[in-house]
C-alpha cells in the first residue's frame, strides 16, 4: 500500500503539487474565518428560566413557582438534565439539553411550555436568560462623572449607552450594575386614604388608566381626514400628582390629596466602586453563544468609542476588562511556541539525518499539517484556543514524515 502511494505520487506529481496548493489556500482561508478564543467553551446547551418574586421566601418560591415550571418542562425532547434553585425573591430553572441540540430550537420549545404555566397573580412572568454561557462575559466598562448623581449616571447608561451596545452583532446582553434606578414614587398616606373612603386598589387602577395615550379613530371633514387621539401619558411629577381618583360632592379628589409624589430610586442590594474613588456604574457585555469573542469584543470597544463622543462632557466611560487582551496574549504564546518548536525540530532533524534536503522535506510537513488542521477545525466548529492549538503534536507529524 505504501509503495503504491509513493509510485502514484511520483507518477502524478503535478497533480499532487496542485492539490497541495489547493489545501494550503483552503487552510489560509479557514484560518481567517476560524473562531479565536482563549479557552474552549465546554458549557453544554442550556437555557435558564428566571422568575422574580421579591416578597416570597425560598419555600414559597419552590412551591408556587419552581415546581410548576419544572412540571411543565418535563418531557421536552432531547432534555439531558433539569436543575433548579429557589432562594429569596428568585426562582431559577436550568434546562440542559443533549450535545448538538440547536439552542434556538431549545428556546422555542421552552417558550411554548412557559406560556402554559399558571403562577399566582401579581408575579412576573418567567423569562429566559440570554443566549450566552458562563464564558460569554467578554467586556466590562464603568461610567463615572464629576459632580453627577449616581442615579443620573445609571439613567444615562440604561437609556443611552446600553441600548446602543445591545444592537451589535454577537452581543447577547448588556447588564447594568451599581447606581440607583430612577423611579416616580407614590407614597400613599393611609389616614388620608381612609378619610376620602378610597382603597389602594382604586389608587393603583386610577394611576394605570390615567397614564396612557389612546386613539379615537378618525373624522372625515370634506376632503380631509382628522386623526383623533387622547394624550394621557404622564411625563412629570405635576401631571402624576394631578391624576383624578374620584369625585366627592362635585369636588375632584386628586392623587396629591392622599399621597406624596416624589422622584426616588429602587431599593438595591449592593454597590459598585472603582479604584477607591467612590461609586460607579458598571456595564457587563455578554457574547452570544457560538460567536467569535475576538470580533465581538472589538466591536464593543469601537461602539463604546463612538458613544463617548455623544455623551455629556462630564461623563466618562472607561474599559476595565477586555477579553481581547487575554486572547491576544494566548495567541502570541501559541505562535511563539509553535515557531520555536518548529525551529528546534528542523535543527534536530538536520543533525540526525545529516541531509539538509531530507530535513527540509520532513520539516515542511509541519506548516502543511497545521493548515490542513485549520480546515478541519473550521468544518467541525472547533475554535482556535490554547488547548486546540497546543494539541497539535509535532512529534507525530515528524515521525510520519520520516517513515
Amino acid at each position: 500500500m505504501l509503495n503504491w502511494i509513493i509510485e502514484t505520487s511520483l507518477k502524478y506529481r503535478w497533480m499532487v503539487i496542485a492539490s497541495t496548493f489547493v489545501l494550503i489556500a483552503s487552510g489560509i482561508i479557514a484560518l481567517n474565518h476560524l473562531d479565536i478564543d482563549a479557552f474552549p467553551d465546554t458549557t453544554p446547551v442550556q437555557v435558564q428560566i428566571n422568575t422574580v418574586a421579591p416578597a416570597l421566601g425560598p419555600e414559597e418560591i419552590e412551591q408556587q413557582i419552581t415546581f410548576p415550571i419544572e412540571q411543565k418542562l418535563g418531557g421536552l425532547p432531547r432534555i439531558s438534565q433539569l436543575r433548579s434553585i429557589s432562594k429569596f425573591g428568585l426562582s431559577q430553572v436550568v434546562v440542559i439539553f443533549e450535545d448538538g441540540t440547536d439552542i434556538y430550537f431549545a428556546r422555542q420549545i421552552i417558550n411554548e411550555r412557559l406560556g402554559t404555566v399558571q403562577l399566582p397573580p401579581g408575579l412576573e412572568k418567567p423569562k429566559m436568560g440570554p443566549v450566552s454561557t458562563g464564558l460569554g462575559e467578554v467586556f466590562h466598562y464603568i461610567v463615572t462623572g464629576k459632580g453627577d448623581d449616581i442615579t443620573q449616571l445609571r439613567t444615562i447608561h440604561d437609556w443611552v449607552i446600553r441600548p446602543q451596545m445591545r444592537t451589535l452583532k454577537g452581543v447577547a446582553e448588556v447588564n447594568s450594575w451599581g447606581g440607583f434606578e430612577k423611579q416616580f414614587q407614590v407614597r400613599v398616606d393611609p389616614q388620608r386614604l381612609a378619610k376620602f373612603g378610597l382603597t389602594f386598589d382604586q389608587v393603583s387602577l386610577s394611576i394605570r388608566e390615567n397614564n396612557q395615550n389612546v386613539g379615537g379613530g378618525v373624522i372625515d371633514q370634506g376632503s380631509s381626514m382628522l386623526l383623533v387621539q387622547g394624550l394621557g401619558r404622564t411625563t412629570s411629577l405635576q401631571q402624576i400628582s394631578n391624576i383624578q381618583l374620584a369625585v366627592n360632592d362635585g369636588i375632584p379628589i386628586l392623587l396629591k390629596d392622599i399621597a406624596d409624589v416624589t422622584i426616588g430610586h429602587e431599593v438595591r442590594r449592593g454597590a459598585v466602586t472603582a479604584d477607591g474613588m467612590g461609586e460607579v456604574v458598571l456595564g457587563l457585555g455578554f457574547m452570544t453563544m457560538g460567536e467569535n469573542s475576538h470580533e465581538v469584543t472589538w466591536g464593543m470597544k469601537n461602539q463604546l468609542e463612538k458613544i463617548k463622543e455623544r455623551l455629556p462632557g462630564n461623563v466618562r466611560v472607561e474599559t476595565v476588562y477586555d477579553r481581547t487582551e487575554l486572547v491576544d496574549f494566548v495567541i502570541d504564546t501559541v505562535r511563539s511556541n509553535l515557531f520555536e518548536g518548529g525551529l528546534l525540530v528542523i535543527a534536530v532533524l538536520f543533525m540526525f539525518l545529516g541531509n539538509l534536503r531530507a530535513a527540509f522535506i520532513v520539516a515542511i510537513a509541519i506548516p502543511l499539517s497545521m493548515l490542513f488542521a485549520f480546515s478541519g477545525m473550521l468544518h467541525f466548529g472547533v475554535a482556535a484556543s490554547l488547548l486546540s492549538l497546543g494539541a497539535i503534536d509535532f512529534g507525530m507529524v515528524v515521525d510520519s514524515s520520516v517513515v
